[in-house]
Parts: structure tokens; C-alpha cells; sequence
């Protein structure tokens, strides 16, 4: 019995030892660090949690594929389009068919594309004019056309067909974003497939390095597609009831949204035609915001008017200057004045 007594009172001086070892001033600091870390590390735990999901989403963003440029807003499309059409001019004293288009159309070639030798040129002239060459007097009416005469448009691509097998651009190592339309390398040659009005599509014959999409603004210069006359395979004349509704034009002035095309086809490349010869070339527009405005010729003629002008050639380059022959068209004679 006497022993556990004095076994309590051993348990009872080791511990009143080990409490007297523990400096008094710890029973101070430890509530009062409590006090301080508890809510700091409250603090923290909150803050971290706006901080770590900002953190991870700004690695993630720099990291990850770029985003998508916002889209510049399409031109409207015009209200008019350019329209084919021929001349009237009256016959003065002494002339010639082929002095007549040499001087009134500044073409040049005029003498040998319609030729007695080939009478089937020298037939299809005839009609064009209305009249016979062979026999033609003061006073008489005949119609003039613009020789393998341009056209100007602006338009939206629907639909892109490369010629010959390509890659999409740009190359593997750049990353695109999914929502991105893949461009097609158009640098064999596309036929693309072009609004220009809400219900005209054309097709477009294009040899271009810019990369193409779909859903692309294009500007374009384009050869007109001429009238098929059976044995004149280089007839030079557009018929004058053409529709550009569904026709294949080959550009040849050629811009993708806002890059230009520098190293495209001139259009004295484009074959056939006499724009070296004759020292520039026709082209069927529509003025101001409708078409030419996009290049720049100085043209005081009404927003929206369908004209045809020339333009001079020089090293290849088309362009108008003041006082080039510029004619307006009448809806109401369906000719150019």
C-alpha cells in the first residue's frame, strides 16, 4: 500500500520537473503565434485561390495557339456591275473598218486580226459593226467594241478549287486555331468560285502566292470572256449581251483582302490580247465605292455609273490618266456614249 503512495507522488514530482524545464515564456509565445498564423494562413488559403487559377489560365494562354484576328467587315456588295456593251459612231468621209478601230479604239492590229485572207474574220466584223466593210459611207451608224477588254470587281470567295493537288497553308510547326478556314496554296493556279452581287457568281481563274480562303474579299482585274466564233479562234470582241452570271474570267490584277498581288500575271500576260500593240487596254467598271474606287482612278463620273475607259500600259502596268476615253452607259439605248 505504502508503495503505489509513493509511486503517485514520483509520477507527480516528474512532472511538476519536466513543467518547471519548459521556459515560461513559450506558455506566452505559442497562443500568440497561433493568433497571428491562424489568420494569415486563412488570408492566404482565399488569396490563393483566385491567384493559382489566373496563374495557370496566363501559362495556358501563352502556350496555347494564338487567338483568331477579329474579322475585317466584308464591302457591301455593289448596286450596279459592269456591263458589256458596244459604241455607236457615225462614219465620216473616206473611213475604213480598220482605220476606224485603229483610231477610235486604238487598235493597233486592227489591219491584220481582220484580214481579206480569212474571210471569216472580215464576216464576224461585219456583223459586229452592223454594217459592210466593203461598202460603207458617210453617215452610216455602226457599232464599235473595246478589243479583249478587262473587267473590274470586287467579291467574296464561296469556294476554292485548286487545279492541281495541294497542302492547305500555312505549314505544319505554325499553329492555327480550329475555328480558322485553312488556306489553300494557289500557287499552281485555283478556279475560285466568287459572289460579286447577292445572286452573280463567277469563276475565277487565279495563279496567286497570297493564300486563299474561304470567305476571303478579292479584288480582281479579269479578262472578259469573249464571244465563240466558229474559225476565229482569237476573235477579240466580248458579246454585247454577255452575262457575267456564271462566267470563267483569268485575273490578271489580283488582291486578297488587304494584300495585293505583286508578283500575279500581268494582264499582258494573259493570252490572247493586244495591250503591248496598242498600248493599253478597255475595261468595263463600275465608278466609286461600286468598283474603281478600290483603284484609285480619278474619275469625275458619279458613284455607281457603269463605264468602260482606257487604260494606259506602261512596263506592263495599267492605269488611268486624265483625259483616257471614258464612256458612260445608257440603260435606257443599251450602249456605251
Amino acid at each position: 500500500m505504502s508503495g503505489r503512495i509513493h509511486q503517485r507522488h514520483r509520477h507527480a514530482r516528474d512532472l511538476r520537473a519536466i513543467v518547471h524545464a519548459i521556459p515560461w515564456r513559450i506558455f506566452i509565445f505559442v497562443p500568440v503565434v497561433l493568433l497571428i498564423i491562424l489568420p494569415v494562413f486563412q488570408y492566404g488559403m482565399r488569396v490563393g485561390q483566385r491567384i493559382v487559377p489566373a496563374v495557370t489560365n496566363f501559362f495556358y494562354t501563352i502556350s496555347g495557339p494564338p487567338p483568331s484576328p477579329i474579322p475585317t467587315p466584308l464591302p457591301s456588295f455593289p448596286t450596279s456591275l459592269p456591263q458589256a456593251g458596244v459604241i455607236p459612231y457615225t462614219v465620216q468621209d473616206g473611213e475604213s473598218c480598220d482605220e476606224i478601230l485603229t483610231i477610235q479604239m486604238r487598235m493597233a492590229d486592227a489591219g491584220q486580226i481582220f484580214s481579206d485572207a480569212n474571210p471569216n474574220t472580215v464576216k464576224a466584223l461585219d456583223s459586229l459593226v452592223g454594217q459592210n466593210c466593203h461598202a460603207l459611207q458617210p453617215g452610216m451608224i455602226i457599232r464599235l467594241a473595246p478589243q479583249y477588254p478587262l473587267v473590274a470587281f470586287g467579291g467574296v470567295v464561296l469556294k476554292v478549287d485548286p487545279t492541281s493537288t495541294q497542302q492547305p497553308l500555312p505549314t505544319p510547326l505554325i499553329n492555327i486555331p480550329i475555328q480558322s478556314p485553312a488556306a489553300i496554296d494557289c500557287s499552281s493556279g485555283c478556279f475560285l468560285t466568287v459572289r460579286i452581287a447577292q445572286d452573280i457568281q463567277i469563276r475565277l481563274a487565279v495563279q496567286t502566292t497570297l493564300p486563299v480562303r474561304i470567305g476571303s474579299w478579292v479584288w480582281a482585274q479579269a479578262m472578259l470572256a469573249r464571244k465563240h466564233i466558229a474559225g476565229f479562234a482569237d476573235y477579240p470582241f466580248a458579246g454585247p449581251e454577255a452575262s457575267l452570271n456564271g462566267m470563267t474570267l483569268s485575273a490578271c490584277d489580283f488582291q486578297v483582302d488587304t494584300t495585293h498581288d505583286s508578283n500575279a500575271l500581268s494582264c499582258d500576260q494573259l493570252l490572247p490580247n493586244t495591250i503591248d500593240d496598242d498600248g493599253g487596254a478597255w475595261l468595263f467598271g463600275v465608278t466609286g465605292s461600286c468598283g474603281l474606287e478600290h483603284w484609285g482612278y480619278p474619275l469625275n463620273v458619279p458613284s455607281c455609273t457603269q463605264v468602260l475607259i482606257w487604260l494606259t500600259n506602261l512596263n506592263g502596268h495599267l492605269s488611268f490618266h486624265r483625259g483616257n476615253p471614258v464612256y458612260r452607259y445608257d440603260e435606257k439605248m443599251h450602249v456605251y456614249m
